[in-house]
């Protein structure tokens, strides 16, 4: 589909394009000869539409986070990823396209989720396997997570999951919809309905998945909590103990993303989910979410994690508790928001005396001048970088060309030419390619390799010069602005209580 704009970069592929360095490893290793063969996978990565207001996600940025999680996850494989805005149904979430292709190049390191030799060695195709897919989606959820994006909770679903089928059901019955009450009001008749509604519809006065049970108090997995409502308690608890590094970390991670409180009494774990009343033992829902094994797999986690860079200080938004409650949050969130709310007022007030900003028209004014240097700092980014990928593609395409003229001298003179055409179509695909782009772009005269690549070192430094200021301007430009909205968030919510007062 035609996009209105996107950012598009290849890996692994040398000096060819995408497409010719699948082409020449297809037949370096014998492999993708037959027509159902499959030559490539794609995967998607998917950002909140909330990220680019809230969180400063930019398509610049998705891009670079989509570039690591390939360099990170596909190694060896020839790979394309492209960034663009918007989809088909014009949701405003930027997402990232990751395609590679299915042979790898070259062996790689062995992960720890890679199960056989298959997964790392040189020649073999890449494998889907349910392992494998796991391991991406907690790499999604890091991902989003350390650079401060909304995410869901991609190893248990959503309650509200609606499948692909069943979207495009929705999707096709609006459009028919649409167009009967548009029949209609031609004739002079109004619609009775606007919305179109699936035939399965969802129950209304069911109970919450965790309904409080005073009956009786639980003596089993099976008992006054139902065993479907155990599985998932026992899902939620493990996709939080997957990623958190501290009983603490552990603990604050429950309580925002599932709400279930957690407490250690008399050298054991118990939990509470949302809507009951009392808590459950860690022993009735298995060994691995006792006291033991949790605290071993959370330092397990911190190890693992050790070695990544930490993530810069950031001041926490103001949860607004009451309309939280409203939403149907426990006793156990509105402890765990105040406490949150309680530190975010306090680092707020604290960047503020050390910058000097506690005057509301100085913070207006500081961040009316970050304002400025970000977008000059971006603006001058964006300008280097769509040099520097000019300059990369010429000199892929000068590199492409003198690898290939030879053979494209040699097919004039072939004895069979439809028989060397065939033996040599990759490098003679390339070598067309770079005589289109020579031809599409006005050059005559090839440039010399050396000088490209020095002027592309050029535009790098310079670029690396003004990401740098780019990127202070641009934390400190966050932080300051959430400060603004914590003071404002407070004052709202102090008024309120001195009336009352």
């Amino acid at each position: 589909m035609l996009r209105e704009s996107y950012i598009l970069d290849t890996l692994e592929c040398g000096n060819f394009s995408f497409a010719t360095a699948c082409l020449l490893a297809n037949r370096k290793y014998g492999k993708n000869t037959q027509r159902d063969d499959i030559k490539s996978h794609q995967y998607i990565i998917s950002f909140d539409p909330r990220d680019a207001a809230d969180n400063g996600l930019t398509m610049e940025k998705a891009q670079a986070l989509g570039l690591k999680f390939c360099k990170e996850n596909f190694p060896g494989h020839p790979a394309i990823v492209c960034t663009h805005p918007d989809g088909h149904n014009h949701s405003g979430n930027i997402h990232v396209h990751i395609v590679i292709g299915s042979i790898r190049t070259r062996e790689v390191e062995r992960k720890p989720y890679m199960q056989k030799p298959r997964d790392w060695l040189e020649g073999m195709k890449h494998s889907s396997t349910a392992q494998t897919m796991r391991h991406l989606r907690v790499e999604v959820m890091e991902l989003c997570e350390g650079a401060g994006l909304y995410q869901i909770d991609l190893l248990n679903g959503s309650k509200e999951r609606v499948s692909e089928a069943k979207y495009w059901a929705r999707r096709r019955g609006q459009q028919k919809f649409d167009r009967k009450n548009a029949a209609l009001t031609a004739v002079g008749q109004p619609p009775k309905q606007k919305k179109f509604e699936t035939v399965k519809v969802a129950c209304r006065g069911e109970a919450p998945p965790f309904a409080a049970q005073t009956a009786r108090s639980l003596k089993s997995p099976t008992g006054a909590f139902v065993a479907s409502q155990t599985r998932t308690l026992r899902k939620q608890i493990s996709s939080v103990l997957y990623r958190a590094t501290s009983f603490e970390d552990f603990s604050n991670r429950l309580m925002q993303q599932h709400g279930i409180a957690v407490k250690e009494s008399r050298g054991q774990l118990s939990y509470l989910p949302s809507g009951r009343t009392k808590f459950i033992r860690a022993k009735h829902l298995g060994d691995k979410f006792e006291k033991g094994l949790v605290l071993a797999t959370l330092q397990e986690n911190a190890e693992r994690k050790r070695a990544v860079q930490p993530k810069p200080d950031r001041i926490g938004k103001l949860v607004d508790i009451q309309a939280k409650l409203k939403q149907g949050k426990g006793i156990g969130y509105e402890r765990w928001a105040k406490k949150h709310n309680l530190k975010a007022i306090s680092q707020t007030l604290i960047l503020l005396q050390e910058k000097g900003l506690l005057n509301e028209d100085a913070l207006d004014r500081r961040i009316e001048e970050l304002q400025s240097q970000y977008d000059h700092a971006k603006e001058v980014v964006l300008d280097l970088d769509a040099r520097m990928k000019s300059t990369r593609k010429l000199l892929e395409q000068v590199a492409a060309y003198n690898n290939t003229k030879n053979i494209a001298q040699q097919l004039k003179t072939a004895k069979r030419p439809a028989v060397f055409e065939e033996q040599h179509r990759a490098e003679l695909t390339a070598y067309r390619a770079a005589a289109a782009y020579f031809k599409a772009n006005d050059i005559t005269k090839l440039p010399s390799p050396k000088k490209l690549e020095a002027e592309y070192a050029l535009l790098a430094s310079e670029k690396a010069k003004f990401y740098e200021q780019y990127k202070e301007a641009k934390e400190e430009l966050l932080k300051l602005k959430t400060a603004k909205q914590n003071v404002a968030s407070f004052f709202r919510e102090e008024e309120p209580a001195q009336q009352e007062r």
